[in-house]
């Protein structure tokens, strides 16, 4: 999908991804922008670019890496740049990253930004990290202002060298693209649905720990899994609901898929277009990460009022504040974190408390049209740096940056 003047670009490596920045496009165009997004083709290109109203380019990208098909990439997406000739690009995602933001600065775009979304060389080790770290260098190189979705991965990127701290920025407290509260919220409609979803799942009363993600090794899976079962022997209607999917990248240990696959106490569902009065079945949110950008579901569950249980990993740390929106424990820690679990749901009134308290300070915030205002004021600023037309400005927030 293509057509129109464009004079910002917005990348990604799946289209996947491109649900990242559901919103986002339509807020900069009523801020004067002419916005476009770039990812891999896949099923949500058309939808993405019906629903924002922009055009869609879209360019195969390799996630893991392949020097031949990575580089025929990289061509493509210098042509794709040379042809539409944007003001502004700003590439997220691992791949997208490192060749967008080298083919803008090859095809010498004039403002170019890297949004930062997690350090994959983070749980990496040996060759693997190398190179990694080296393409977030490159990535890092390549762009004018490098976005941090979160003050702790700043911190970790400025700390392991990949970043020098002026380039570096975190737009208000975090989070990739702020959330739509509307959309989580636990209202009487909602809060019926899960209600029925709940009989439907044959949960009845049954006290419910739950997990919406990947089913990865980095994403503690295996660690939820042994804490459940830990969990089970004191708490015998305990249930586990995971919605997700397996990956081959990453993947977790036969002997764990075998037992979530056997069941007993442990429920596994597909991802859902609508997965809002999900979080209203569960009593408590688990995310065991051990790397983060800045978890979303964190955030949609704290807005349902759950309380969420998640570790110091990088990313999750900014995402709850500890012994008041949830509790954090040490990363790859799983008695730790049955202990955590355990005393939410053996306490119905801090879950409350707790629940209440998280959707409170994602409202104050973490609310999406905070976070684009400011990404459109960054574009302004980028812009009458390098004396380039700016559009009008729709709004007069303040820019807050967290810069040190």
């Amino acid at each position: 999908m293509s057509g129109g003047p464009v004079d910002t670009v917005h990348a990604v490596t799946s289209s996947l991804s491109l649900v990242l920045l559901r919103g986002q496009m339509r807020y900069l165009k009523a801020a004067g922008f002419h916005p476009a997004a770039l990812s891999g083709p896949g099923p949500f290109v058309a939808e993405i670019g019906i629903e924002e109203s922009i055009p869609l380019f879209t360019v195969p990208m390799e996630r893991e890496v392949s020097l031949r098909k990575d580089f025929l990439s990289l061509w493509r997406i210098w042509r794709v740049l040379r042809r539409i000739r944007p003001l502004i690009c700003n590439a997220g995602t691992p791949k997208a990253g490192l060749l967008v933001t080298l083919a803008a600065w090859l095809a010498r775009i004039p403002c170019r930004v890297y949004t930062l979304r997690g350090l994959r060389m983070e749980t990496a080790r040996g060759w693997q990290r190398s190179i990694l770290c080296l393409t977030e260098r490159i990535a890092c190189a390549c762009a004018h202002r490098v976005i941090c979705v979160s003050p702790s991965l700043r911190e970790r990127a400025i700390r392991l060298k990949l970043v020098c701290p002026k380039k570096a920025m975190v737009l208000g407290p975090g989070s990739s693209n702020g959330i739509d509260v509307g959309r989580f919220a636990p209202t009487p409609l909602r809060l019926a649905r899960a209600s029925q979803i709940r009989q439907d799942l044959n949960l009845g009363g049954q006290r419910v720990v739950g997990y919406i993600g990947r089913f990865t090794r980095d994403k503690g899976v295996s660690e939820l899994v042994a804490a459940f079962d830990m969990l089970r022997q004191r708490f015998q209607d305990a249930s586990l609901l995971l919605i997700g999917t397996y990956e081959e990248g990453d993947a977790i240990d036969s002997a764990v898929r075998a037992r979530i696959d056997a069941g007993s106490g442990i429920l596994v569902l597909p991802f859902k277009a609508e997965i809002s009065p999900y979080y209203l079945v569960m009593d408590v949110f688990v995310l065991p990460t051990h790397r983060e950008g800045f978890p979303n579901t964190v955030l949609e569950a704290q807005v349902a009022e759950r309380p969420v249980v998640t570790t110091r990993a990088t990313g999750a740390v900014d995402s709850v504040v500890d012994g008041e929106t949830g509790l954090l424990v040490p990363v790859g820690d799983a008695v730790a974190l049955a202990k955590a679990i355990g005393k939410l749901l053996d306490d119905p009134a801090m879950r409350q408390r707790m629940g209440k308290a998280g959707r409170e300070r994602v409202e104050r915030q973490f609310r999406q049209e905070m976070l684009w205002s400011q990404l459109a004021e960054l574009y302004r600023v980028l812009l009458r740096q390098r004396g380039l037309p700016v559009p009008a400005e729709a709004r007069k927030e303040k820019l807050c940056l967290h810069e040190q």
